[in-house]
């Protein structure tokens, strides 16, 4: 008798499961977007948050939910891709916002600003400190939502033709370099060029530009920069922290079931830390490479990098004065990373300095 009741229980629950799966399934739509990268594929590790992303949102919603990622330019190249999502050509993008600093300032406050925050203050400021709220507030204007899903981690300050030891030595120098950043290096005497990352070797080896910027070791490898211009400077102090970001069309993301939306915040928390971890892990190794292909490391000199931030703090005083979206965003990350270092220079500085010390005695 109790066996006959246990199948027969069994057999209501398993009938209550297959009509329940369905009614699960219907509550989640299929849904087939489009996301355009601002970077090219040769760059794995960038383009490869895109599809990191993809494909953990494909897993999560069992295929429900397909987002295609396509390289810079396949769809719409990497000026255009701002406005491609803010119209719905395409449903997401994803890139830097300092790209679009043409359109306004502020945008690169949303990226990296010279002499701001590293990575994990960056981090701490959009994830627990208000910063990706404000973010978000603001770019309504442009009728989009973001997902930060990034960081390359502090950048290299460039590669050089000629030694640069003094401000003296920047005058005149074209350098590729461009957003607030070339703003900063023209106050110091620089001419700053804007040229797509495929077009600065050869720039570099015919003397069209005299330096250029880019990532870091392990991308900069891959461009081949060490056999054109063999100064090799460090650090980048524009980039500290520079950030990319999902950028997803607000209507449509507006549109999303709730839980779709929680994947996408998942998908890129999880594209974006492999992104930094990938970096830290592989620039070591490329330096290495670097240095035997030729390249001569060089630091700034003090004298340079005190310039720039001088510089650095004109330009911002100067835009907060006219630009009200600059000045709201900027001044919050400014006194959230006064907090940090207070901090930072606590714990963090004097561990790292000691390592560093200790790593040189063995």
């Amino acid at each position: 008798m109790k066996r006959r009741q246990f199948l027969q229980a069994g057999s209501v629950g398993l009938a209550a499961a297959s009509v329940a799966a369905p009614a699960i399934a219907q509550s989640n739509p299929e849904i087939r977007w489009r996301l355009s990268s601002t970077f090219p594929k040769s760059l794995d590790t960038l383009y490869g948050a895109s599809e990191t992303f993809s494909k953990l949102v494909s897993e999560l919603t069992d295929g429900k939910f397909q987002i295609q990622p396509f390289a810079a330019g396949e769809i719409v190249g990497m000026p255009q891709a701002l406005d491609a999502v803010s119209n719905a050509t395409v449903e997401m993008i994803h890139g830097p916002g300092y790209y679009y600093v043409g359109k306004d300032p502020a945008l690169a406050l949303i990226a990296d600003t010279p002499f701001i925050m590293n990575v994990r203050q960056r981090n701490a400021w959009l994830h627990a400190g208000g910063g990706q709220e404000l973010v978000n507030e603001y770019l309504t204007k442009y009728n989009v939502h973001t997902l930060q899903g990034g960081n390359t981690g502090t950048q290299m300050g460039g590669w050089f033709r000629k030694e640069v030891k003094t401000v003296a030595d920047l005058q005149g120098l074209k350098f590729r370099i461009a957003g607030l950043a070339g703003q900063v290096m023209a106050k110091l005497g620089v001419v700053p060029q804007q040229i797509p990352g495929g077009d600065i070797y050869p720039a570099l080896e015919r003397g069209t530009i005299d330096a250029a910027e880019w990532v870091g070791p392990y991308d900069d490898e891959k461009l081949g920069f060490a056999k054109v211009a063999p100064y090799y400077y460090y650090p980048g102090f524009w980039e500290g922290a520079p950030t990319t970001h999902f950028w997803i069309n607000k209507p449509k993301w507006d549109e999303l079931p709730k839980l779709y939306k929680q994947i996408m915040y998942t998908a890129a928390i999880q594209a974006g830390m492999e992104m930094t971890a990938k970096y830290d892990a592989r620039n070591p190794a490329a330096l290495r490479r670097l240095v035997a292909q030729g390249a001569q490391l060089r630091p700034f000199s003090q004298e340079i990098m005190e310039a720039g931030f001088k510089a650095s703090n004109e330009i911002y005083d100067e835009l907060s004065a006219k630009n009200p979206d600059f000045k709201k965003i900027y001044e919050h990350q400014r006194a959230f990373r006064n907090e940090e270092y207070l901090w930072w220079q606590l714990a963090e500085y004097s561990f790292d300095t000691f390592m560093i010390r200790a790593r040189a005695r063995n």
